[in-house]
C-alpha cells in the first residue's frame, strides 16, 4: 500500500538532467569533504558476505537478508544490510593505524523495508570507519566528530548552492546533543518519530544519542545491532526537512562495542550465542582495533540538498503501482 505524501504546491526542484548533474555534484563533492574532515581513504567493499562470518548487519533482527547458494564456492552468499563489522575487520586487514580509517559506497538490499517518500529497498550510502584509542572511547569525541560531519555536509550543500542557484536549501552547522532518554522526557506522550519531529523542528540539526537500550518507558526509542555500536556511546544525525516538514535522519553512527560492552550488551539482547560467530570471538579475544564508524544516506543527502520530496527521484529502485501512477500525475519522475 502507497504511503506516499506529495507536499502541496511541490514541483521538482531542478530538470530531469540537472538534477542528475546535481547528484553527481553531491556525491563527488561529499566524499572528498568527509575523508578531509576524518582522515579516511577509499577502499572497495563487498556486496554480500559468506552467511556463517557473522559479518551481516542484523539491523533490528526481524530483517530477511537476501541469500543465494554458490555452488562453485560451497557457501550461502547474502548481500549486506549494512557494512558495520566488516568495515572494523577491513581496518585491521589493511593495516591502517590509529587516527586513520576508510570509507566506502555501500549498497544493499533490505526487501522487507516499508517503502515511502525516504525509504526504499535499496540502499546506497558511505560506510565509513575510523580507528581510535580507548582514551577516545568517549561522549566528548563522539560530538567532535559529529560537529565534523556535519560541516562536511553544510560545505557540501553550500557549494551545491553556487553550483545550481536555483537551489535554496540552507542547512544548519549548529547540532543540538541529547539522549533518548532526555528526549523521552520532554515529549512522553509522543512516539518516537514524533518526537524526532519536534526537537528537530525546533533546532534544525540534532545528534539523538543513546539508541538501542530501554528507556524508563520499557521501550527503545529504535533498534539497533548489539554487536557494532555500543549502545551507550552511538546516535543518529537528524535536520530538518524543509520540503517534507519532518525530521531528516542522514546518519547512523558511533563508537563500537569493545569486549565488555559487548558481552553486555549480547545479554540484554538475548544472542549470547553470537559469541562463536568469527568475528565475534575475534572482537572478545582482543584482536580487533578499537573504532568508530557510521553509514552517511546518499539518496537521502541528496533528497535534502536538492529539495526533492521523495527519495525515488534520486535514486532507481521499483514502487508500487499506486506510488507511481500518483508521481506520474504530479509530474514528478520516478528514477
Amino acid at each position: 500500500m502507497s504511503k506516499l505524501y506529495i507536499p502541496e504546491g511541490y514541483h521538482p526542484p531542478l530538470p530531469d538532467y540537472e538534477l542528475q548533474r546535481a547528484i553527481s555534484f553531491i556525491k563527488s563533492s561529499f566524499q572528498t569533504n568527509l575523508s578531509n574532515a576524518l582522515n579516511l581513504r577509499r577502499v572497495s567493499a563487498p556486496l554480500f558476505v559468506d552467511e556463517s562470518s557473522g559479518l551481516n548487519d542484523n539491523l533490528n533482527g526481524y530483517e530477511r537478508p537476501v541469500s543465494f547458494d554458490i555452488p562453485d564456492v560451497g557457501v550461502t552468499g547474502q548481500v549486506v544490510h549494512s557494512l558495520a563489522k566488516w568495515k572494523r575487520l577491513a581496518l585491521k586487514r589493511y593495516g591502517f593505524r590509529e587516527g586513520k580509517g576508510l570509507y566506502t559506497d555501500m549498497n544493499a538490499i533490505r526487501r522487507d523495508e516499508e517503502v515511502d517518500n525516504i525509504h526504499s529497498i535499496y540502499v546506497d550510502q558511505w560506510d565509513w570507519e575510523r580507528i581510535i584509542s580507548r582514551e577516545d572511547r568517549n561522549e566528548a569525541f563522539l560530538r567532535s566528530t559529529v560537529r565534523a560531519i556535519v560541516g562536511a555536509v553544510c560545505e557540501t550543500s553550500e557549494a551545491l548552492n553556487v553550483a545550481f542557484p536555483s537551489l535554496r536549501i540552507k542547512l544548519d552547522r549548529d547540532v543540538f546533543f541529547l539522549t533518548t532518554q532526555e528526549l523521552e522526557n520532554m515529549y512522553p506522550d509522543l512516539t518516537p518519530n514524533e518526537r524526532e519531529k519536534a526537537i528537530c523542528q525546533e533546532h534544525h540539526t540534532v545528534f539523538l544519542m543513546q539508541i538501542g537500550g530501554k528507556l524508563r518507558s520499557g521501550k527503545p526509542h529504535d533498534g539497533r545491532a548489539p554487536d557494532y555500536d555500543d549502545w551507550t556511546l552511538n546516535g543518529d544525525i537528524l535536520m530538518w526537512n524543509p520540503v517534507l516538514e519532518r525530521a531528516f535522519e542522514i546518519s547512523s553512527m558511533g563508537i563500537r562495542v569493545d569486549e565488555e560492552a559487548l558481552e553486555r550488551q549480547l545479554v540484554l539482547a538475548g544472542c549470547e550465542e553470537r559469541r562463536e560467530l568469527p568475528f565475534h570471538k575475534m572482537l572478545l579475544s582482543g584482536q580487533l582495533p578499537l573504532t568508530m564508524g557510521g553509514g552517511i544516506g546518499q539518496s537521502r543527502l541528496c533528497m535534502l540538498m536538492i529539495g526533492t520530496c521523495h527519495i525515488g527521484e534520486v535514486q532507481a529502485s521499483l514502487w508500487d503501482q499506486e506510488t507511481m501512477d500518483t508521481c506520474e500525475k504530479a509530474g514528478i519522475m520516478l528514477l
